[in-house]
């Protein structure tokens, strides 16, 4: 998950804060509050073991499968694991409709990378643990404490261990679940937990488009075949065009040349060079704008490069040729400042006196804010750092907290009886 600075929060909506008031003070909902506190060294268990499962995007299976299992042991019905990796479970309820709440099992590691998950005290350490370990322990937690303190809830919840939030899985777990009718047609409210903290509401998509552009020529020895052709050149060129570009500050934007690659020893004229890049904006137009100028840039370092073997007596036949392929999509959307979902956990926070700020991000709820649905991504509580990392960490210190938020939001989105 990647943020950007604030968006300015309105004030709170004294309707909806009367309802949490009434739903804190429940008997078994502060039961549950207790059973948050007394189940800590449980959530950490759970955490440093789906941590050294190794869980790449499209290698979640084995994740998924652990997952499943607890799903089955905390009395989750319906449990099962759709035709990407998704992993389900259900909490009956008495509406049609359902609350989701949902974390992405993937982390950014490679699937060879070695997951030594230590504990020193209330710290975690190690890769994934806390993106997105801290969100699958919310999913338990929060499964757990419901049917400890036997809550009744109108709407159904749906837990969902989604696959491929991250890099190049594209959000195509979350894609998944709203192209799969049973639950497009029945999630009202989609509660994402990504991460440690509960200082944030990410409730504005931030939208990027990634793309591969590669360059391909005839190659050749650097110095009986000079003048050929070369694809590193080439891309050095639209390098150079496309940085140009000019980006807004407002709405901001963004793009990046993450990755460059090309080349088999420093005399060799390569075949083909590649390079990897990201747009981001929370403004589609201006991703789109965005993506006309590399275009452009890679064009006319093409003909520029070509013009220039030309001039080395060079045959049109070896010229270079390049290939644009789209390997990310991420839309932007946005929740309206009066929806539902919004007004509770500005709720929420205000009764458990928790100052949060309202950011936009690229979470799995860039899919359904990209449909108009009502959704929020939060933290699992907590405190982390080194995301993407190695030395990736979590603190437990204040994971009840976060918690005792996710539970108080999802019992004020499905409501509860007197």
């Amino acid at each position: 998950m990647e943020l950007t600075p604030p968006i300015e929060m309105s004030d709170s909506y004294p309707p909806v804060q009367e309802e949490v008031a009434r739903l804190a003070g429940l008997p078994e909902v502060r039961a549950a509050f207790d059973w948050f506190r007394s189940q800590e060294s449980h959530f950490i268990e759970w955490q440093m073991e789906s941590a050294r499962i190794a869980a790449p995007p499209f290698g979640e299976a084995a994740r998924g499968a652990w997952l499943a299992e607890r799903f089955r042991e905390l009395g989750l019905s319906d449990v099962q694991a759709d035709e990407v990796g998704n992993v389900f479970g259900v909490r009956p309820g008495y509406g049609g409709r359902s609350v989701a709440l949902s974390a992405h099992l993937d982390t950014v590691f490679p699937a060879s990378t070695p997951l030594n998950i230590l504990q020193q005290g209330s710290r975690l350490y190690g890769p994934g643990v806390a993106d997105n370990g801290t969100g699958i322990a919310a999913l338990l937690a929060v499964a757990g404490a419901i049917r400890a303190a036997r809550i009744s809830h109108a709407l159904p919840f749906v837990f969902i261990g989604n696959v491929g939030e991250e890099g190049e899985g594209d959000l195509r777990g979350m894609r998944h679940v709203f192209a799969t009718p049973r639950w497009r047609d029945s999630i009202a409210y989609s509660v994402v937990v990504d991460g440690a903290g509960s200082d944030t509401v990410v409730a504005e998509a931030l939208g990027s488009r990634r793309f591969e552009v590669i360059v391909r020529g005839p190659g050749g020895h650097s110095w009986s075949d000079f003048g050929a052709p070369n694809p590193i050149i080439v891309l050095a060129r639209a390098i150079e065009a496309f940085s140009q570009t000019p980006v807004p500050s407002s709405p901001k934007t963004t793009f990046n040349v993450g990755v460059v690659r090309g080349g088999t020893s420093v005399n060799s004229i390569p075949e083909s060079a590649s390079m990897r890049v990201d747009l981001r904006s929370t403004s589609m137009a201006e991703i789109d704008r965005l993506e006309h100028a590399l275009r452009v840039a890679v064009d006319q370092a093409l003909e520029a490069e070509n013009h220039a073997a030309a001039g080395h007596g060079r045959r049109k036949s070896q010229a270079v040729q390049s290939e644009i392929v789209a390997i990310g999509n991420r839309p932007a959307g946005e929740l309206a400042a009066d929806t539902r979902i919004l007004k509770v956990i500005r709720a929420v926070d205000a009764q458990l006196g928790n100052a949060a700020q309202v950011q936009r991000a690229s979470t799995d709820a860039n899919i359904p804010l990209s449909l108009g649905r009502e959704a929020i991504a939060i933290g699992g509580g907590g405190s982390g750092g080194g995301a993407h990392t190695l030395q990736e960490w979590f603190d437990a210190n204040g994971r009840d907290l976060g918690l005792r938020r996710i539970l108080l939001t999802m019992l004020a989105l499905s409501g509860v009886g007197e």
